[in-house]
């Protein structure tokens, strides 16, 4: 970790590299120093770019700043109050050098911001999501409070790439010394007024009337501080399996392809705490930034994140008399079928967006969504009354959602997915990751409907080629074919050098397999033309 800590401060990116510059993907500028694309070159370059960006906007109120237990965070974060302190944002930090989950922030910036016109709050949170050990990362989330949208993100990408072109020579920047002390940096608690806000979201009364026996692994992530004070403020028996913070995450069983990452949708990084799945009535868990959620229950272990959003979705449009009725059900377009089937059932809106939660911040803003939620176990939804609780993912209250869930129903969400299948039919899912290099990402990126020659998909005629969200207009930078029982998308990933496949059927295993082989055939096909 020393080496990795001095390599962030000493290497310069090589911007002649594509991958060296600055780029915000779908969730923010992510990187390594031992790649060159994540260095204190960087912070120092996209932390300007962010206040240049407030004062063009005049966005002046106080500037949230978050952090997760990468190793990496903490440097970041310090480069970052130099250059905020520099340039005279007020700055507001969990106190203590403490840690500050991603759905924290949002929820401060929104609280802040609610009823007012001027001096609007802003958030920076410094983490690279369940990215390995050695990974930086660095969002930008605008008065919203959700993640940056393209138009942004692009702006300061673009001023930050300047900044670096030209040795960084405009940035801003004070001592950190001096940073932390400056008048414009204020440390507080940012841990209880979440906390003491939970009762809005979730029924915490349910939970501890059905005395549960639950259990959290934080995966050493930035919540793994606040299960205390919910147990003590709620009078909850969560047990805390792991409270260890190791920047090395050494306590992590490896992912599928060997590597350390902190998914909490993993069976392979959640092995640990689906061993421990009898001993407990629902346990779950968290990626270091605690946006992300993963539901292990004794009859089904690890729950696929489609499974559970599906149910959280029944569930809340079921328990939630005050929400809007005319208030859409948004996922990504990547998410499963079966949640189509759940909110046509009900009667609802669904509204399909591209990748990446950013989609869905406006609606839950301004309550035309009640819930926004993505097939990479990450949701958010309203408080209990209707109103905006988070504009970016909430990993802890879809965990003690799946608590209200079991307390409320007497079945775990386990259960209410098995009766789903009974009543909709099993869905298979899969996704596939392959390697691409720049080139083979932007040309799949612009891939139109044209590209699919046939008419048909394992068998199946098609219904649908689209390019752009049904439920916004948005490009989906990418490809989805659609048929009665099945489907699958293609599109680049916006932070690794892979595309992705993700496909479902509603017929069988062998259908599925010749859906995904056809997409396979079909994208490298595009691919090479």
């Amino acid at each position: 970790m020393s080496r990795l800590e001095r390599q962030y401060f000493e290497c310069l990116p090589d911007l002649d590299d594509p991958t060296q510059r600055v780029s915000f993907g779908t969730s923010g500028h992510r990187g390594s120093p031992l790649h060159g694309s994540f260095t204190e070159a960087h912070i120092l370059a996209i932390t300007q770019a962010i206040c240049d960006y407030r004062r063009a906007h005049a966005t002046d109120g106080p500037l949230y700043m978050g952090k997760d237990t990468h190793a990496l965070s903490g440097p970041a974060q310090r480069t970052a109050l130099e250059v905020l302190a520099a340039n005279e944002v007020q700055t507001v930090i969990q106190r203590d050098d403490g840690f500050t989950p991603t759905p924290v922030v949002s929820h401060a910036i929104i609280v802040h911001n609610r009823s007012r016109h001027d001096r609007l709050a802003d958030g920076i949170v410094v983490t690279p999501s369940h990215n390995p050990p050695e990974d930086g990362g660095f969002k930008y989330n605008p008065t919203n409070g959700g993640p940056a949208d393209t138009d942004v993100t692009r702006w300061i990408e673009d001023r930050a790439n300047e900044l670096l072109k030209d040795s960084n020579a405009a940035v801003k920047r004070v001592a950190f010394a001096a940073a932390i002390n400056a008048e414009t940096t204020r440390q507080e608690d940012l841990v209880l007024p979440y906390v003491n806000d939970l009762r809005n979201v979730v029924d915490m009364d349910a939970i501890r009337g059905a005395g549960l026996k639950l259990a959290v692994d934080p995966l050493g992530g930035a919540a793994v501080h606040y299960w205390e004070p919910i147990n003590r403020i709620y009078g909850l028996d969560i047990a805390v399996v792991n409270p260890l913070v190791d920047p090395t995450f050494s306590f992590m069983t490896v992912d599928h392809d060997g590597v350390i990452r902190m998914d909490c949708s993993s069976p392979y990084a959640m092995a640990r705490l689906v061993g421990l799945k009898d001993r407990y009535r629902v346990a779950f868990a968290n990626d270091p930034d605690s946006d992300r959620h993963g539901i292990v229950t004794p009859t089904a272990g690890l729950m696929n994140p489609n499974h559970y959003l599906s149910v959280a979705i029944l569930y809340l449009l079921t328990h939630r008399p005050d929400w809007p009725a005319e208030a859409a059900v948004g996922k990504t377009l990547v998410s499963s079928g079966m949640i189509d089937r759940v909110v046509h059932k009900l009667g609802r809106r669904l509204s399909e967006v591209p990748v990446g939660f950013k989609w869905f911040a406006p609606g839950l803003f301004d309550g035309s969504y009640c819930f926004g939620g993505e097939e990479s176990a990450g949701a958010s939804f309203l408080r209990r009354d209707g109103k905006v609780w988070t504009t970016d993912k909430d990993g802890p209250i879809m965990n003690l959602l799946a608590a209200e869930i079991t307390a409320r129903t007497g079945k775990d969400p386990g259960e209410h997915y098995d009766a789903l299948t009974a009543e909709f039919g099993t869905a298979y899912y899969a996704r596939i990751d392959a390697p691409a290099t720049p080139e083979q990402k932007a040309k799949l990126e612009r891939l139109s409907p044209d590209a699919v020659k046939t008419g048909s998909l394992a068998g199946e005629p098609i219904v649908a080629k689209l390019t752009r969200a049904p439920g916004n207009g948005a490009p989906i930078e990418g490809l989805k074919v659609v048929t009665r029982n099945g489907w699958f998308a293609a599109r680049p990933s916006g932070t690794e050098a892979v595309y992705k496949i993700y496909a479902e059927s509603f017929k069988d295993e062998a259908h599925l397999s010749a859906v995904v082989s056809e997409a396979q055939q079909m994208v490298n096909t595009a691919l090479a033309s």
